[in-house]
């Protein structure tokens, strides 16, 4: 039992010391270049990372909307997740993260009224991250009462109850009794991991088995499915044969989807090349593709982390495809399936071949998954379940983290800003995201609590 508590303990703590933001040289350069590229591709309207924002993108191609329009939109869906989520995550884990690079790209893609005033923009950006983090980084840890080291303390709970999506979507989908199985097994998991692999991340082999679990029954559930509708179309006497052959033709969304598809085929080249780089970040270890991702990172559990990213690809893989085969655009990460694969390359030059190579699968198979998945309408069900699980479980571990956050800083006059913060954001209709709400808070309130010991009306929490 004492190696259980100590191995919780220590989560929250491990980072101090590698928590930095100083970058090597080609670590620079290779955030500034890809900053530039997702900048032109996003001008381009080829691809954009948030999700939110692609399903405008078809209005804007085909020129039923502005430049300026489309930006708006994009700036409304991003600032919060930018200046909310991205900016702290990076600055208390140390490890950056895609809020922080390719949200702002995507805004300044679609700002640039010139081609080639895109990626200068993008590359500005990438400059200002590389060089300013790192200045603000040290100044806040200079002052009196560090908040970035307090934010370190989000780490335990987002990455122990980040462990439980799968069975809350297991639950959603599939009902408590089943969800009530996914949980036993999930926690028999985490506390043998805990005692017999004390070296690994405690939630790695549970989440496995949860979401191979979700994927199992959900597959069950399709073939039954299948089986049923085939008894009943032999019960009815009808075949494949008597449908009408052309109604596939003249189906809009086919043609639509067909439409994107080739839009897409037709820049290959620089899709390859974007797969490349974001491989190439991945594999630098300086970039995580998620909250409990970057955490792992920085704390060197780099396969769990390929382990993290890998499940989460399985809750967007519908998503951005079906997003992009309507919208014309595709994701600027494309399924995702290059952050885990990234992670876990030797080199840098095998992680650029293999980021390329399967950019060009994707693209090329987009049309293909799309027609699997109409096939797998229950699978379809399990990925919107999966994001909304990752979305809940994720939102109780940052607000919990941050209050943690508030206390290590402030002990209860930092909760009751934090939190104050949180609630008033909540009454006022969510100006901020729900998602990036507590960890703004918890930056507003630790300047505010320096402001405070300046005024010499309080004192700083000792340890």
């Amino acid at each position: 039992m004492s190696d259980l508590a100590s191995t919780v303990g220590t989560t929250g703590t491990q980072l101090a010391a590698g928590a930095g933001l100083n970058l090597s040289l080609p670590q620079q350069l290779t955030v500034i270049v890809l900053c530039a590229l997702t900048a032109f591709i996003s001008h381009m309207a080829l691809a954009v990372f948030n999700d939110g924002v692609r399903p405008f993108m078809l209005d804007f191609i085909h020129g039923r909307t502005t430049r300026s329009a489309t930006t708006a939109v994009s700036f409304g869906l991003s600032a919060g997740f930018i200046f909310g989520l991205g900016a702290p995550m990076a600055l208390s884990s140390g490890v950056l993260n895609p809020w922080l690079l390719f949200l702002p790209t995507d805004i300044l893609g679609l700002l640039s009224p010139k081609k080639w005033l895109a990626p200068l923009l993008g590359a500005g950006w990438g400059a200002v991250v590389v060089f300013g983090l790192n200045g603000a980084n040290e100044v806040a840890h200079d002052l009196p009462v560090d908040f970035l080291t307090a934010m370190q303390q989000m780490s335990t709970p987002i990455l122990f109850l980040f462990t439980l999506f799968p069975v809350l979507a297991i639950t959603k989908q599939f009902g408590r009794v089943w969800g009530a199985v996914a949980g036993v097994v999930e926690l028999v998991l985490v506390v043998a991991t805990m005692r017999l692999w004390p070296d690994m991340f405690a939630g790695a082999l549970a989440m496995a088995v949860g979401v191979l679990m979700l994927i199992g029954l959900a597959v069950r559930r399709d073939l039954a499915q299948r089986k049923a509708d085939r008894a009943a179309e032999a019960a009815r006497g009808e075949t494949a044969a008597d449908q009408d052959p052309a109604q596939a033709e003249d189906d809009p969304m086919a043609s639509l989807f067909s439409a994107s598809a080739t839009r897409l085929r037709r820049y290959l080249p620089l899709f390859m090349l974007l797969g490349a780089g974001v491989c190439l970040l991945a594999q630098m270890h300086i970039f995580g593709g998620g909250e409990a991702t970057s955490f792992l990172i920085a704390k060197g559990h780099i396969s769990e982390a390929a382990q993290v990213d890998f499940y989460r690809v399985f809750g967007f893989i519908p998503l951005i495809a079906t997003t992009a085969l309507a919208s014309g655009a595709y994701g600027i990460a494309g399924f995702t399936l290059v952050y885990p694969i990234g992670y876990l390359m030797p080199n840098p030059v095998l992680a650029v071949v293999v980021g390329a190579a399967v950019f060009a699968i994707e693209v090329l198979a987009l049309s293909y998954i799309g027609k699997v998945l109409g096939k797998l309408p229950s699978v379809r069900d399990s990925s919107e379940h999966l994001r909304n699980a990752i979305t809940d479980s994720l939102h109780l571990a940052i607000l919990f983290g941050s209050l943690m956050a508030a206390n290590a800083m402030g002990a209860g006059l930092g909760i009751l800003i934090v939190g104050g913060l949180y609630l008033l954001n909540e009454a006022m209709g969510r100006p901020v995201v729900r998602m990036a709400a507590a960890p703004a808070a918890v930056i507003v309130g630790g300047i505010l609590l320096n402001v405070l010991y300046w005024l010499d009306l309080f004192t700083p929490v000792k340890g």
